[in-house]
């Protein structure tokens, strides 16, 4: 099909009660291109246009778009004189977009019924084609052009068109409500397209720049600024699929990139963070974690955002999701160090300071805490913070200790995450505060001894129960050696005609071994 046919094709769409007659094609050919887009606009906003017909129309302007010559499509002369051809696309891809847009969600909850998105995938396909048959025209295609058709269409592409691209790309990608298989993959291919067009080998080349160069700069500036309308306050919630994009993109930025754009990223990530629904503030607090982890303490301290991201981090450790929690317990361990210097190098007398206070509190909760999933969770990261802390951990020894025997005393599954934890949280107390275990011997020992014992009777897989006894056996063997050895002389009077197998072959280990 050739383009007259293709415009002919696209003049015959109208319907017939509108009483407009075809334009003949020639006449078509005389227009500039920005007539013939802003056509395809106004046929795509008709009132009562089916479903069935905007698809058709879509095609034949793909169809425009591998077959048009380049000339009347991408060059500012002849019948496109005096035309502005950056903004005539730049419009036509928003049309595009907004076709397969989402629909606005008004209520506060910022969510919509999946019977909403039931026509986006669709449209979201019939899209992704036609602007991937621009991008791939405007990347040349392996035609040979003329160097002023080459330097309009690098213009088009690392201007203002590839961040929409991008946007719309991201927006369809990810695996939500509003997309489906075909449309992620129609996605991914025309994100794919603007790296290859471009230039570009990767995606994070696309958004930093080539080489961080001038010559090839990257748009991730530009996608912030289409996304900041989005993102404010009164609005964040109204497209679904703006936090989303907005965080894929914030994930894929590292030093020293993120600390450019660290005003336009840090509010909106602290907004979802405040949100009431757990989704929105785990998606939130792991943009923040993020950006504690790839900006410079001094950039982060500057205003004062540490302290108010601390404020609103220990604030979410008073929530009962673990899922938050989760996420919230390892941005606090990455942000402390920002706040406070090394405990192991704060001088003498070493005062208490935020370490002590998030402890505290995270012990507090463990203590009380009745759900598997929590104690799990809190168990997983209480390794982690003893050795943030190192030897100021002896503040907390005594309810460390309660919590430490509590959780082992109860199991949680036949994988015993929680309990693994604890023992390696034991571990490296253990390693860590040696000097004051002789007084914790007794009740630590009994605990050891009992998890061992019940192991024995419990039924878990045999390789989640020899891995618990191995790190049982060590604990004890840690507790020896803390106590010059009068754990050996403890377990020498057990009587073994009272205990199960895996208990003396545990207290055989011990007393066996050397110092």
């Amino acid at each position: 099909m050739d383009l007259s046919h293709i415009l002919q094709d696209l003049q015959q769409c109208k319907a017939p009660e509108e009483g407009h007659s075809p334009a003949e094609p020639d006449t078509l050919l005389c227009r500039p291109v920005a007539e013939v887009l802003l056509h395809v606009q106004e046929k795509l906003k008709a009132p009562g246009l089916t479903t069935d017909q905007s698809g058709e129309i879509l095609h034949i302007v793909e169809q425009l778009f591998r077959l048009g010559d380049r000339h009347w499509l991408f060059s500012e002369c002849c019948s496109n004189q005096s035309t502005d051809l950056t903004r005539e696309y730049v419009d036509f891809v928003s049309s595009l977009t907004l076709y397969a847009a989402l629909p606005l969600c008004d209520n506060d909850s910022g969510t919509l019924p999946e019977s909403s998105f039931e026509a986006i995938p669709a449209r979201a396909c019939v899209v992704s084609l036609v602007v991937l048959a621009l991008v791939q025209r405007l990347g040349n295609g392996g035609e040979v052009v003329s160097s002023h058709c080459q330097a309009t269409s690098w213009v088009f592409l690392t201007g203002p068109l590839a961040p929409l691209l991008c946007v719309f790309a991201l927006t369809h990608m990810q695996d939500q409500a509003w997309t489906s298989e075909a449309s992620r993959t129609a996605a991914s291919n025309l994100l794919d397209s603007v790296v290859q067009a471009g230039d570009w080998e990767t995606t994070s080349q696309l958004l930093f720049g080539k080489n961080n160069t001038e010559r090839q700069p990257g748009i991730l500036g530009s996608i912030l600024e289409i996304l900041q309308s989005d993102l404010k306050r009164d609005s964040w919630k109204r497209n679904q699929a703006t936090k989303h994009v907005f965080a894929w993109i914030v994930m894929q930025v590292g030093r020293p990139w993120l600390t450019d754009y660290l005003e336009k990223v840090f509010p909106p990530s602290l907004l979802m963070s405040d949100d009431y629904c757990t989704d929105n503030q785990v998606l939130g607090v792991r943009c923040l974690n993020h950006i504690v982890l790839n900006v410079p303490a001094a950039d982060l301290c500057q205003y004062n955002r540490a302290q108010v991201l601390y404020h609103a981090l220990f604030n979410h450790l008073y929530t009962s999701e673990p899922q938050l929690i989760e996420v919230v317990l390892p941005c606090l361990i990455d942000l402390l160090p920002v706040l406070e210097k090394d405990p192991a190098c704060t001088g003498l007398p070493r005062k208490p300071n935020r370490y002590d206070e998030v402890l505290r509190l995270t012990l507090t909760h463990m203590e009380t805490e009745h759900k598997l999933a929590l104690r799990s969770v809190y168990a997983k990261f209480l390794e982690h913070f003893i050795e943030k802390m190192g030897i100021v951990i002896v503040r907390h020894l005594k309810r460390l200790e309660r919590v430490i025997i509590g959780y082992l005393e109860i199991s949680d599954g036949p994988e015993e995450q929680t309990r693994l934890a604890i023992l390696d949280a034991l571990e490296k107390t253990l390693l860590i505060a040696w000097p004051r275990m002789e007084c914790r011997l007794s009740a630590l020992v009994q605990s050891l001894l009992r998890l061992v014992c019940d192991l024995s009777t419990e039924s878990i897989p045999p390789a989640v129960r020899e891995e618990l006894v191995t790190k049982a056996t060590h604990c004890l063997l840690l507790l020896d050696h803390c106590t010059q050895g009068k754990l050996k002389m403890l377990l020498k009077d057990v009587d073994s005609s009272c205990t199960s197998t895996y208990v003396l072959r545990c207290i055989e280990t011990v007393t066996m071994a050397q110092r």
